[in-house]
């Protein structure tokens, strides 16, 4: 947390970008920390330091990186049926910062047929469906439908589970437990796949020194009813942290490029850096309390 504060000006929207990047390609990185800070807020095993730093943070990005919500607003405008602006508002709307044009904007465009006919991956859309729900709304495509759809819900090969297939499977187990809050919520048989093959994608993705991947295997571990908190893996995941804070993607910090460049390249494994130990914290202090997990009960 303290790496991405000190680096808060690493977010930046570029409102004039190339048409074929498109102006909402830097939004994600901002929905992704409000995301993690709704979570290291909901756990309530954070220090008072880092809450601190963490309310700061959304402050900074809700202020002058979305200008007050007014860029939400700007990107609807610009892409009516993208749900990227929505994606990154909910999690903001959830802890109390609100647009009420973006709040509108959202209500009128899930009613139209576009919204739920655009194509996109399976775990794209089961994300969707969960977030209308989160939203107060009625999913256009159920949850369970949307869930069913999914690549880790038919139970891939294994040895199949690689590169970006592998966060498709992370991804799935986040939306379906709401990042963490209701590891129940993972249907049995998914949750018995996981349980048999994450300790082997652990292995991989630590020999092949993956942090964000490897990271975001930790994260789906603590998300599972009796997670393992893999000792090896986390040992070897918390040395290759930085003195800083911040978490290198893959293998070592990049060595060459500026500043913004080294951001782009690190912010999100050191995101889920934060993430993965927040829920693991939470989970060893419930596990040392022997209470299953209830996460938000401290908080």
């Amino acid at each position: 947390m303290e790496w991405l504060y000190e680096h808060r000006e690493g977010f930046r929207l570029e409102p004039d970008a190339d048409p074929e990047t498109g102006f909402l390609d830097r939004f994600k990185p901002v929905g992704e920390v409000a995301m993690i800070c709704k979570v290291l807020f909901r756990e309530g095993v954070a220090g008072s330091h880092q809450v601190d730093l963490a309310r700061r943070l959304l402050d900074h990005l809700w202020r002058d990186v979305l200008d007050g919500g007014r860029m939400l607003e700007e990107g609807q405008r610009r892409e009516p049926i993208s749900p990227v602006p929505f994606d990154v508002y909910l999690p903001f709307w959830e802890m109390g910062y609100r647009r009420p044009y973006v709040d509108r904007a959202v209500r009128l465009n899930q009613r139209l047929d576009s919204w739920a006919a655009m194509e996109m991956r399976p775990v794209r859309r089961l994300g969707l469906s969960a977030f209308e729900h989160r939203f107060g709304l009625t999913p256009r495509i159920p949850v369970e439908e949307a869930a069913a759809r999914t690549w880790l819900a038919r139970a891939p090969e294994p040895w199949t589970v690689e590169g970006y297939a592998a966060y498709d499977v992370t991804h799935t187990v986040f939306h379906l437990t709401d990042w963490g809050a209701r590891p129940a919520d993972l249907p049995p048989a998914t949750a018995d796949y996981l349980a048999t093959w994450l300790p082997v994608w652990l292995d991989d993705w630590l020999d092949l020194r993956r942090w964000d991947l490897l990271g975001e295997l930790l994260v789906v571990d603590a998300c599972l009813e009796h997670p393992t908190l893999d000792a090896r893996a986390w040992r070897a995941f918390a040395a290759a942290q930085q003195p800083d804070g911040a978490m290198p993607a893959v293998r070592d910090m990049p060595e060459e490029g500026d500043e913004d460049a080294v951001f782009d390249v690190v912010y999100h494994s050191t995101v889920v850096a934060a993430f993965a130990a927040t829920l693991a914290t939470s989970r060893a202090f419930s596990r040392l309390a022997g209470a299953p997990p209830s996460p938000g009960a401290t908080a």
